[in-house]
Formats: C-alpha cells, structure tokens, sequence
C-alpha cells in the first residue's frame, strides 16, 4: 500500500491516486451523522435500481471460505468487500472502489472499522423509519464491535436516555458498558438477564453470535423495534419463529440476500416471508407505514455494495 495516500495527505486533489484509509483513518473521518446519510441515500439507489447490490459470493476452501460483497452505483463506480471465515483470528477485510468509466482504484480502505460503521449506519436508518420518534430506552443483546457500532449510529437518529446491555460474559458486558458511556450521554448499564434488559425498552438491538434464542416475543413491549443482526437461518438464530410472528412489521435492507442464504433464512417457506418488505420501500412510501402501537422487526443482512458506497462517499468528501 506504499504507493497510496492516507485521507489525511496532501495529494487527494490528484484524482489518478487512489486514497487508503486505514481503520485510524476511519474513524477519525467518519462521524455517525454522515454514515447514516449516506446509508439512506445507499437504500433509496438500491430501491431505485441505481444501486446494484447482488447477493454476497464466495470461494470455498478446506478450512474456510473467502467472502465477497460487490456493487455498482450506475454512472459513477463499482466496488467490492472481501473477508474471510478462517478459523484463526479474523483478518482484515479490503474494500475497493474504481470508477465505472476509467476501471481506476478510486479508493482502498484496509481494516475492520469500515464494514461494522456500515452496518450500524443501516441499523440507524431502519430504527428511523421503524422505531418510535420518542424512542429513549435501548436494550442490547451482545457486547461485541456490532453492538457497539449500533450504539454508535443509533445515537444520530434517537436522542436516548437510557441504554441497558447484556452479555453472557460478565467482563465483556462491564467493558462495554464503560465503552458506551463514550458514545451517549445516556445512562448506560449492565442489566442482570436478557429478560430484564429489554423489558420496557423502546428500541431492541439483538448483536450476537447465538445459535438459538435469545430472547422471547412475550418479554417485549408490545410497541417495540427489533432489530438482529445475528444468525438467523433455519437451525441457527438468535430469536425464535414468536418474535415474527408478534411483529406487525418485518423489514430487511436486502430481499435477494434473505433468498440466498444457504441454510435457508429462518422466514423462508414460512407465512412470514410473504409479509417482509424492503427498507427501501418503506423509506419510499410504497408499503404502509409501522403500526407505531405493535412491534417492528428488522432484518439486518448486510446490502452488497454499501461498503463500497460509504467509502465512495467517505473519499468525495474528504477530497473536497
């Protein structure tokens, strides 16, 4: 990467050299408030069809695979995200934008900060549109970099007062605890169960690695949003078949992702499926509104092509 500028030096206005961001870079750039912009704008081209965002691919190998997420904003570039599912400790992942007409490297970012903002920016664009307008209680299932990178882009959206956390780990849930309290100006602790974290609370963020049920639909206000970001395939899901079934609005940012998980996606071959409705059509006005007195559910999947979107939109700002 020798070759490349960092976003803080002095020749970004030299559009035949690509800018590197490094995670540092990331997150000195980056604010919640943009990431979320440009996150709905993201949405609103995919809905549109501007934006082309298959679902992810992969290479297989014998002890992992090799993970790509690819897209293309029509006229103006193409990129994509690459990880990997070894089992040592994750690598870092590359995500490239070239622009559409010349195939030029507009950008690089090397880490793992871009990808969890991302997802937590989508996150905040759906507990827009979903959650309450007065929503001020949080509750987090999963003490990990998602949950924090939710809590992050939550705040630009929601003015909160409350946040409760919960983990299985102890010394986990306490360090992000004090991690949060950097992020919000809420109070911010550790709730003693799952039960007790989300009983009351206006918005749900479910970030975990569980591979069954996490909490129960009857725990819940019956006004609440939801979102999961963890496993949610048949056999393996952090909630269980209750918790769409109470909501009177299921959302995703990708319907084509939904369809192409391998195990199938937990809604598929249910009645369920039939009423999940794209973020993008909820954003347009095109599907009614959320009942705002029953629970929402969102189904965060992780639209392709967004990572390249925000670093796209990251590096134009930076470079003006």
């Amino acid at each position: 990467m020798g070759g490349y500028p960092a976003a803080n030096g002095r020749t970004l206005h030299n559009e035949s050299v690509a800018v590197f961001f490094s995670d540092a870079e990331i997150r000195s750039a980056l604010s919640a408030k943009d990431a979320v912009r440009w996150m709905g704008e993201a949405i609103d081209d995919h809905h549109r069809g501007d934006l082309v965002a298959p679902p992810r691919a992969h290479v297989d190998f014998a002890d992992g695979r090799i993970m790509f997420t690819a897209g293309q904003r029509r006229g103006s570039w193409f990129g994509y995200r690459s990880y990997d599912t070894f089992p040592a400790e994750p690598g870092e992942q590359l995500v490239v934008v070239h622009d559409e007409a010349t195939g030029r490297v507009r950008a690089i970012a090397a880490g793992n900060e871009l990808g969890p903002r991302r997802t937590g920016a989508i996150g905040a664009v759906a507990a827009d549109v979903l959650a309450s307008p007065g929503a001020s209680v949080a509750a987090i299932i999963g003490a990990g970099t998602q949950a924090a990178t939710q809590l992050w882009a939550l705040c630009a959206v929601r003015s909160l007062s409350e946040v409760r956390v919960f983990s299985r780990n102890q010394a986990r849930r306490d360090t992000f605890v004090q991690a949060a309290k950097g992020l919000t100006s809420a109070r911010c602790h550790a709730a003693s169960s799952a039960q007790a974290c989300v009983k009351g609370a206006d918005i749900v963020i479910l970030a975990t690695s569980s591979p069954t049920p996490v909490i129960e639909a009857d725990w819940l206000n019956s006004d609440a949003y939801v979102s999961t970001l963890g496993p949610k395939q048949r056999g393996r899901s952090e909630f269980g078949l209750d918790l769409p079934a109470a909501a009177a609005t299921i959302a995703t940012d990708s319907l084509a992702q939904i369809d192409a998980y391998d195990p199938p996606n937990v809604l598929v071959g249910t009645a369920q499926r039939d009423r999940l409705v794209s973020l993008g059509a909820l954003r347009a006005g095109e599907v009614p509104p959320r009942d705002i007195d029953r629970i929402s559910l969102f189904f965060s999947v992780g639209l392709a092509g967004t990572e390249a979107y925000l670093l796209n939109a990251l590096t134009e700002s930076v470079n003006k």
